[in-house]
């Protein structure tokens, strides 16, 4: 192991091969501040990989027929506008509900800006229609704050609770736990960190959202989890839980995504895993048909887990003979190779006059949006900053994660289309 890099945030590692023992492997700091060692105990926030426990607890509610899968999920929240929706619609993510974190970049938020679950709810019942057909895939966050509340109108308790007594208890998961609140303490908890300035700075935002992310807990506790998922693949003899909920195609092919999972089903692959990317922190756990287990959390931005996951199957594959310890060594050393990110230009930039084209507003998102043209390009400006737009044709120009599509020409601009990756179709029109 790189000595530099045990000064650095770092990585917590798990193999677990069916009949043995796991390989454990913790490199790094959970607190440069404090220089606190990453150790078995470090809790990390997983993002996304709670989507699974989640859905579970749906599936849980279902067979205790609290619920039903195909039920409209506008039954069990009566704000919600699009009523043909239904509950597995929503955690298979084919409700073609726009992720409202989305929504809300588009009125500037800025990382230490705070919002809660319920803003973001009260946008989702802002929309009043599919933004992509019926039974397409759309990955969005909102479809899992839903089933969050759904999970608590049904039970008449908080979904930390919930997941404590139907979940983290019995499978001994004791450093598991949602966060329901940014000031809540959670024991053991590593910090993250990103480079800026060959400098390191915190990436934790005041912000939880439990339901689809906001879930902290160690290598160990999510090594027990998927033991459990194993036992429904194992009694089931199909993906796990696909008995109660089908696999559906996804949006990357070919994986499938069921109860808060992809699956790969390729012959001599098949497997399930989820990645989660959340303030700085990344997770990925991976359970493929033998049992076999492996899970990666990371508290540095640079370093991503689902790279350093993906490194450890293929050695493992590759060099079955080899012990596990040797496999996590090797790949905790590896560094993907740097991305170059994408600019904002500001205000004070010197590309000549601004000529305004208008403000605009969509009853989809908050806030407004103002165009404007300098020395020919074309800027978007969300509060106060803006985004140097490419022309990519006649009407079309593409920004950071999104794409813009004017309708009228681009000196008179009456109205434009913006579609976001996890939000399509939004209609600005002038105010």
């Amino acid at each position: 192991m790189n000595a530099a890099h045990d000064e650095e945030p770092g990585l917590s590692l798990l193999v677990h091969r069916p009949g043995e023992e796991p390989a454990l492997l913790h490199t790094g700091l959970a607190s440069l501040e404090h220089r606190l060692p990453i150790g078995p105990d470090t809790t990390f926030n997983v993002g996304s990989v709670a989507k699974q426990i989640t859905a579970h607890l749906i599936l849980l509610a279902a067979h205790d027929d609290l619920l039903r899968l195909d039920q409209k999920a506008a039954d069990l929240l009566p704000r919600l506008k699009i009523t043909d929706v239904t509950v597995a619609d929503l955690v298979t993510h084919r409700s073609g509900i726009r992720d409202a974190e989305s929504l809300l970049s588009l009125a500037g938020f800025r990382d230490l800006d705070h919002y809660t679950a319920d803003d973001l709810r009260t946008l989702a019942y802002r929309q009043h229609q599919r933004a992509v057909p019926e039974g397409r895939f759309l990955y969005s966050n909102t479809n899992y704050l839903l089933l969050a509340e759904i999970l608590e109108t049904v039970h008449r308790t908080t979904l930390p609770d919930l997941a404590q007594h139907r979940v983290f208890g019995p499978l001994g998961m004791h450093s598991t736990h949602f966060k329901s609140d940014p000031r809540q303490v959670i024991p053991g908890a590593a910090s993250a960190y990103q480079v800026v300035h060959n400098d390191w700075w915190h990436t934790e935002v005041p912000v939880t959202l439990p339901g689809p992310g906001t879930l902290w807990t160690t290598a160990s506790d999510l090594d027990r989890w998927l033991a459990h998922l194993h036992q429904y693949w194992q009694c089931e003899h199909q993906l796990p839980r696909q008995n109660a909920l089908a696999y559906h195609p996804s949006d990357h092919q070919p994986y499938l995504y069921g109860p808060g999972l992809y699956a790969d089903t390729r012959p001599g692959r098949v497997g399930v895993f989820h990645y989660g990317h959340e303030q700085g922190f990344s997770a990925a756990t991976h359970l493929d048909a033998t049992g076999l287990r492996a899970i990666c959390l990371s508290n540095n931005s640079d370093i991503a887990a689902d790279y350093i996951t993906a490194a450890i199957l293929r050695g493992l594959g590759e060099h079955p003979e080899l012990d596990p310890k040797d496999v996590l060594h090797t790949a905790a050393t590896l560094r993907p190779e740097p991305k170059v990110a994408a600019r904002t230009q500001h205000a004070n930039g010197d590309r000549g006059p601004e000529v305004e084209l208008g403000r605009f507003s969509c009853d989809q998102a908050p806030g407004s949006l103002r165009l404007t043209r300098s020395a020919g390009t074309l800027h978007l400006w969300r509060r106060g900053s803006r985004d140097q737009l490419t022309q990519t044709g006649p009407a079309a120009y593409v920004g950071n994660g999104y794409t813009l599509t004017l309708t009228g020409g681009a000196d008179q601009v009456d109205s434009f289309t913006l579609d976001l990756d996890r939000a399509p179709g939004l209609t600005y029109v002038r105010r």
